[in-house]
């Protein structure tokens, strides 16, 4: 299998977070950025540094620099701190909370309480760039000596509409400026329904506004910009990512693109597909689990050893595939109707437009559950109302509506990522190949316009890798890998000292014990350049809108 490789792991693929900060002209520093944003407060600090050194022979006027220089730095907690903050003028922007916290435990509902937990300031904004529009922002600060120079935003989940106070905590412990937003989507889903401002804060406005907000905290409460900022994002978190990476790519300089909903309008589209197959045709755990184990065992033969038989790590398949395991399945419970197999073979193909044939999406991955491929509809409530029957809607007007509605807001498309590589971004995708609920065939085919654009493979893997991880789900789920190491860590030394990620150790844990190790390899692993399988979908249905 050309993506994985199963051997003994190699020290030193993944490092750990560094906590210390890196001055720019080190190694890592990318020429032409000096004018960043990120890096003109590192560029004067050096100035400064190098002017000392150069004074020794003058020791009153090196004493009276830095003197000076101490003076002019507003220390990064405490009342001058929250007094810096609150003169901040944010457009757009209310500040509801500005407090400085010394709780070393966060209590959280129905989790247990995080300990150990430095002093912080804690900043909540309310943004309303448009009658409609209500994101909130959260901020938190490490103080001035725990700051490890970086401003990190974090992704969402699911319809978003809430701040994951845990997520802040544990990176901010971790000496980040940490940033994260509600999308604008509280108090839930519904609130899109009708509104198109929702629709543009969920799909892109949102995350860029919280980093421009947070970017001038940082500023006001250290006296100085980060010197680096990334964003790590995961399912929705992964389309913020990919949005920001197209749509502002002066944002942030390493992004990790975790299980990306990207391809957003077509994917709820491919939600609507199973709900309304499933609703016509259920099947029993036991003829799921049929199914699956005849996947399994159909593409065995495809698998190395570690993985044959107990998952399908490269779910590309044809219709004489899918044809194939359906008869498996059969023959293993006949219980499964003609009408049920019917039913597979359109869940295992995906979304087509009934009038045109057009692919819309794909289909359930080869190998996973489809307990959860279904749901998450409220997407068509924003575009149908609340009163809608969606079960009636159909795959002619409804769905052309629904896609032309939502798909120039929310869909994360554009594979010209040239101003993000020109800015010395780094960029990571990962998809796991058991997931049924972001499955991984958008985000291939993304990777492979992006090599297309590109040029060659190797000028694409300069700055965005992509891979794809045998059995995993959506996060730890999935009959295969559930451990995997800290992509952050990964873009940061990408970014900071030009080690680009090579395979990725990735394992399966079970009750503390390993019961998978395995090498990853970059997409597409040892083969020359990409290698297809997945039918593109249809340009008008994921067309990026213009810039």
């Amino acid at each position: 299998m050309p993506i994985l490789r199963s051997s003994q792991w190699r020290p030193g693929i993944a490092r750990c977070e560094r906590t210390g900060r890196r001055a720019p002209g080190t190694a890592g520093h990318q020429p032409g950025n000096s004018s960043h944003s990120n890096c003109r407060a590192g560029a004067r600090r050096s100035q400064g540094r190098v002017a000392i050194r150069h004074s020794r022979s003058s020791l009153a006027a090196a004493a009276a620099l830095v003197l000076s220089l101490l003076a002019a730095a507003p220390a990064a907690e405490g009342p001058d701190t929250l007094e810096a903050i609150r003169r901040c003028t944010i457009e757009h922007a209310t500040i509801t909370q500005l407090e400085r916290q010394e709780s070393e435990t966060l209590e959280t509902p129905n989790q247990p309480p995080m300990k150990g937990l430095p002093p912080r300031t804690v900043v909540r904004l309310t943004l309303r760039p448009e009658q409609g529009s209500n994101i909130v922002v959260a901020v938190w600060l490490p103080d001035a000596a725990r700051w490890n120079g970086r401003l990190l935003g974090l992704g969402n989940g699911g319809a978003a509409g809430g701040i994951n106070e845990r997520s802040l905590a544990g990176r901010a412990a971790g000496g980040y400026a940490v940033a994260t937003t509600d999308m604008g989507t509280a108090p839930n889903p519904a609130s899109g329904n009708g509104n198109p401002a929702v629709w543009r804060d969920f799909g892109h406005r949102a995350t860029h506004l919280m980093t421009v907000a947070a970017k001038q905290i940082v500023r006001a409460a250290y006296g100085r910009d980060a010197e680096r900022c990334y964003f790590v994002g995961g399912s929705t978190g992964g389309q913020q990512a990919l949005q920001e990476a197209q749509r502002h790519p002066e944002d942030y300089d390493g992004i990790v693109a975790n299980v990306p909903a990207h391809c957003r309008a077509p994917l709820h589209a491919y939600f609507l597909w199973n709900h309304q197959i499933l609703a016509r045709s259920p099947f029993t755990e036991a003829q799921q689990k049929a199914v699956i184990t005849a996947a399994n065992q159909h593409v065995a033969t495809r698998e190395p050893p570690a993985t044959a038989g107990r998952m399908v790590s490269d779910p590309r398949c044809t219709p004489a595939d899918i044809a194939a395991v359906i008869a498996r399945a059969r023959s293993a419970d006949p219980s499964i109707s003609d009408a049920q197999a019917e039913a597979l073979r359109q869940l295992f193909d995906g979304p087509r437009h009934a009038v045109t044939g057009e692919r819309i999406f794909n289909g359930v991955p080869l190998g996973s559950s489809w307990n959860n491929a279904r749901g998450h509809l409220y997407l068509f409530h924003w575009v149908f109302g609340a009163q809608q029957d969606l079960l009636k809607l159909d795959w002619n007007a409804d769905i052309d509506r629904y896609l032309a509605a939502l798909g120039p807001d929310l869909n994360a498309e554009d594979d010209d990522l040239g101003r993000f590589r020109d800015h010395g971004g780094r960029l990571l995708m990962v998809s796991g190949s058991a997931d049924p609920i972001v499955p991984y065939h958008a985000t291939l085919d993304y990777y492979e316009r992006l090599v297309e654009r590109a040029g060659s493979l190797a000028a694409a893997q300069a700055f965005c890798r992509f891979y794809l991880i045998p059995g995993m789900g959506h996060g730890s789920e999935g009959p295969g890998v559930n451990t995997m190491p800290d992509l952050l860590a990964l873009v940061v030394d990408w970014r900071e000292k030009g080690i680009a990620p090579q395979a990725l150790r990735a394992r399966r844990l079970v009750d503390g014990k390993t019961e998978l190790d395995l090498q990853i390899l970059p997409y597409p692993g040892s083969a020359d350049g990409p290698r297809g399988g997945v039918e593109r979908i249809a340009d008008r249905f994921r067309r990026p809108p213009a810039r």
